[in-house]
């Protein structure tokens, strides 16, 4: 074990683990282990109540004979038992006694010992952090526990056999080695230490190649070393070994192959001559500069291709151009790199450097390389004279001759080649010509400069036609023209001139002059020339004016007369009148026409057109127009009381408010609604009346409307009164009205209804049997030949006692409001 911290970590580690308690059933007395080793288990237990002494038998389930009994005071709780046989499994088992030897509980548990002690045979270090040891093996361990110590430093590992080897340690310092045999029981004693020492650390490396053909190797001074040995050979074996001892940090290998690699070993020995461990270390020399340079110039991409011979050991290779201050960079891994963008008309010096990761080689011989001229420039063109462009340009280095490229926008295309600075070109009208100019040398042409259009003035619209849309609109449409981006349509009368532009071959011409000859000419235009100014004109003459209605007159209830201001003397004029009810029309070639047949009650429209060979105008503003409401068809009265009647109608057509009127020589009753009846009093009964009704619109229109006739009823007899005559009989008395001449009497009681009608001219009327004891209803209507009988006269109640068995006392009790409309 690894001293007394270590032992406690162990033994810590061996409760967590090992731990294993059983109680008894009955009593819950326990018993735990906490350590084992080969010939020894370390127990404890709970205090048990009553307990005088505790008895621990050990009894070995393999081996015949072998059993260990211990006793413990009861107030020990924790015990030993010793003298065990290795890797052996035991029944042990604990009883609480008291003092009178009876035992109160008892448990017991099954545990094997550890492995017997192992023995190291050698413990040696081929490495400086780690130490291998070699041992027996023990008969039933499962793994071992190597141990290093230096003072109070441990390091442990667990293997599975031997041999085993403790990692992690500390180079040149001496360890003693111990070494513990496990199974699942626990671990055995450390067996007797071994003492044995790490070697040297290896030194370690630094290494670089400075040329082509050495490389540099240093190291730190290593601990405890005397010298130091460092070989290097090729990595592929061809070949010798080169090797060098020596007590100095650094030593530096010549005459080395370029661009290859090397394997460098070095080691450190102690002041005994043991070597330590070894450090080994690949490194490549730098490369050599490469050899045959070659240099392709793409003109069109203003780039060059550079290619080389490989250079051995090269991982990476920099190409450089430079020119004057600028300079370009390629890296490539192959053998070829492409520089760009290189400058038009300039001159570059390119080389190239191998690279790998010891360095880079000496750069290349440079290679001269001419780019090809650049575009030229100052490019003017002008139309000189028409039909012919001149094209002029500025000179430029490396340019040997000139190309010239003119391209119409129909795909046309001519060149001119010249040592000069410029050029005569043909031109048409109405085209665009696209131009360049390039340069050219040995090296190829120059790059695409500047292209320039030049576009000739458009061509002129050779034909248009004007179609007359309104009196004042005039729509002009054409063929496209080429070169044309816009044109200009021109209307001009007298001083005056409306102009309409767009890019459509078709332009509108509004606010016109009605009834005015018109000289219309289209002109094209382009951004670049302007107008062509010799397009040919046209005249066209505008429809005439729109019509002014002055007023419209109503000669009749359903005609009516339009006027208007004349002004074309060629022009034809129409009226029509739009409404719901539909359309009428009328024509003139004067300054008026007349509506007929116009339908009562309906709103219209009226507008007025002229026409004329020119064409027609725009629409008079319109005019409104109402003809009075209809006169409703149906007119019902009807008499609700003698003093009140309900007159009731149709609707009549476009009115809104009704006067109604009844007249005769005793008075006249008026009522005006909204609705299509209503209620007049203060009827005179018996009399005829003249009825009238007035329709009348939103506006205000009216139509008197005239009805038959009407004649109220007859009016009801006053003074009502009940008499009794003779035994059974009644008389009713009443006084008659002026108007009528007959009557009608009606009694209604619960024990009968009677009615009796006087002769003509009475005003009395007698029923001769009648029960008595009875209450009476008694109503006198007058009658009429045209009428039925009237229902609104007044009712009165009478009671007719009994007298004996004949009618007594007849009784007033007033009028039957309830029933009295």
């Amino acid at each position: 074990m690894c001293g007394s911290k270590s032992r406690s970590l162990v033994f810590l580690g061996l409760v967590c683990n090992s731990l294993e308690m059983v109680f008894s059933s009955s009593t819950g007395f326990s018993m735990s282990i906490y350590d084992v080793t080969s010939r020894s288990i370390y127990l404890r237990w709970p205090k048990f109540s009553g307990a005088f002494t505790y008895r621990i038998t050990a009894t070995a389930v393999n081996t015949v004979g072998h059993s260990l009994q211990a006793h413990f005071s009861g107030i020990t709780f924790t015990g030993t038992l010793t003298s065990l046989i290795p890797n052996t499994v035991y029944v042990i088992q604990a009883e609480a006694i008291d003092m009178n030897g009876i035992i109160l509980a008892e448990t017991q548990i099954m545990q094997s010992t550890a492995p017997d002690i192992p023995v190291i045979d050698q413990a040696y270090s081929k490495l400086s952090n780690s130490i291998t040891v070699e041992w027996r093996v023990v008969p039933g361990a499962t793994s071992y526990l190597l141990s290093a110590q230096d003072g109070d430093s441990c390091i442990e590992t667990t293997v599975t056999n031997s041999p085993g080897t403790v990692m992690g340690l500390k180079p040149a310092t001496s360890y003693r080695i111990t070494i513990r045999s496990i199974n699942a029981g626990g671990k055995s004693q450390p067996s007797p230490s071994r003492k044995a020492k790490t070697v040297l650390a290896a030194p370690v490396l630094s290494v670089s190649s400075p040329s082509c053909d050495s490389i540099a190797v240093s190291w730190k001074a290593v601990y405890m070393a005397a010298g130091f040995s460092v070989s290097l050979m090729r990595s592929d074996g061809l070949g010798r070994m080169l090797k060098q001892n020596t007590t100095n940090t650094s030593f530096v290998f010549t005459n080395l192959d370029p661009g290859t690699l090397y394997t460098i070993k070095a080691y450190a020995w102690n002041a005994n001559g043991l070597p330590g461990d070894d450090f080994t270390y690949n490194q490549r020399t730098s490369p050599q500069a490469p050899v045959d340079v070659q240099v392709v110039f793409n003109s069109g991409a203003l780039r060059a291709v550079v290619s080389w011979m490989p250079a051995e050991g090269a991982l990476t290779y920099t190409v450089t151009a430079s020119s004057g201050l600028l300079k370009l960079k390629c890296n490539t891994s192959s053998a070829s790199c492409v520089v760009l963008p290189l400058q038009c008309g300039s001159e570059y010096s390119v080389f190239v450097t191998a690279h790998n990761d010891a360095g880079s080689s000496k750069p290349t011989d440079a290679v001269s390389l001419k780019t090809i001229p650049c575009a030229p420039g100052n490019i003017s063109i002008e139309e000189d004279e028409p039909g012919n462009l001149l094209v002029s340009w500025s000179s430029v280095n490396f340019g040997h001759y000139y190309v010239v490229f003119v391209k119409s926008d129909d795909g046309l295309e001519v060149h001119c080649n010249t040592s000069h600075t410029q050029c005569h070109f043909q031109s048409d009208c109405g085209f665009t010509y696209f131009i360049s100019v390039f340069a050219y040398n040995k090296a190829g042409q120059s790059p695409l400069g500047d292209v320039f259009n030049y576009t000739t003035a458009p061509c002129c619209p050779s034909d248009f036609h004007a179609v007359l849309v309104t009196s004042d609109t005039v729509e002009v449409t054409w063929a496209p023209v080429r070169g044309a981006e816009l044109y200009e349509t021109k209307a001009a009368e007298g001083s005056s001139a409306v102009l309409c532009n767009d890019t459509a071959t078709a332009c509108t011409l509004s606010a016109l002059r009605c009834n005015t000859l018109y000289n219309i000419t289209v002109y094209s235009f382009s951004e670049a020339r302007g107008s062509n100014t010799s397009c040919t004109s046209k005249y066209v003459a505008t429809a005439p004016c729109s019509p002014e209605i002055k007023n419209i007159s109503k000669e009749a209830l359903s005609v009516v007369t339009v006027h208007w201001q004349s002004n074309n003397e060629e022009a034809t004029y129409t009226v029509t009148a739009r409404g719901d009810a539909g359309l009428w029309h009328c024509t003139s070639s004067g300054n008026s026409c007349t509506l007929v047949n116009l339908p009562c009650g309906s709103a219209f429209s009226v507008s007025a057109i002229a026409r004329s060979p020119a064409g027609q105008s725009l629409p008079s503003y319109s005019v409104p127009l109402e003809t009075a409401p209809c006169c409703p068809n149906d007119l019902t009265l009807t008499q609700v009381t003698q003093s009140v009647t309900n007159i009731s109608w149709s609707a009549g057509m476009g009115a809104q408010t009704y006067v109604t009127v009844l007249e005769s020589s005793k008075g006249w009753a008026k009522c005006h609604t909204l609705q299509n009846y209503c209620l007049l009093g203060c009827i005179a009964c018996g009399t005829t009346y003249t009825v009238s009704l007035r329709a009348i619109s939103e506006t205000g229109l009216t139509s008197s409307c005239t009805y038959q006739g009407y004649s109220s009823s007859a009016c009801c007899p006053s003074g009502v009164k009940l008499y009794r005559i003779g035994n059974n009989g009644i008389r009713v008395y009443w006084r008659a009205s002026a108007e009528a001449k007959s009557y009608n009497t009606d009694l209604r009681g619960s024990k009968g209804n009677f009615t009796c009608t006087p002769s003509s001219g009475q005003s009395y009327c007698d029923i001769t049997e009648i029960p008595c004891g009875d209450v009476y209803t008694v109503v006198v209507s007058p009658v009429t030949d045209t009428e039925p009988k009237l229902t609104f006269c007044p009712k009165k109640i009478y009671s007719v006692t009994c007298s004996g068995s004949s009618v007594g006392m007849v009784i007033y009790r007033g009028k039957n409001n309830a029933e009295h409309v």
